[in-house]
């Protein structure tokens, strides 16, 4: 696993972010386990392709507020303390392995 700059963000996630991105994830986690109960019932395969769609979307979307936060906040932060390149080089590794 490749060693990240920071162990924490720089500015720390408000109570409404977190929250808001546990309930996205609470939501998705129950969507996962409603496909697995249509596997159990022998659904029908093209019902389970849908709902899969439904949640890489979802996952989708979760991971585009985390970077979307992290380019506003921990990435500013950076530049504006003369590391901005190291963060922008650590956020382009995780973008590449994250879109392979």
């Amino acid at each position: 696993m490749d060693k990240f700059l920071h162990d924490h963000p720089s500015t720390p996630r408000t109570k409404d972010e977190k929250q808001a991105i546990i309930n996205r994830l609470k939501r998705i986690e129950g969507q996962v386990r409603g496909i697995q109960k249509m596997v159990e019932e022998d659904r029908y395969c093209m019902d389970i392709l849908v709902q899969l769609s439904a949640i890489q979307s979802a996952l989708k979307q979760v991971g585009y507020t985390v970077t979307e936060r992290h380019m506003k906040h921990c990435v500013s932060d950076a530049v504006k303390s003369g590391e901005g390149t190291e963060t922008i080089e650590e956020l382009m590794r995780v973008l590449k392995q994250i879109s392979k």
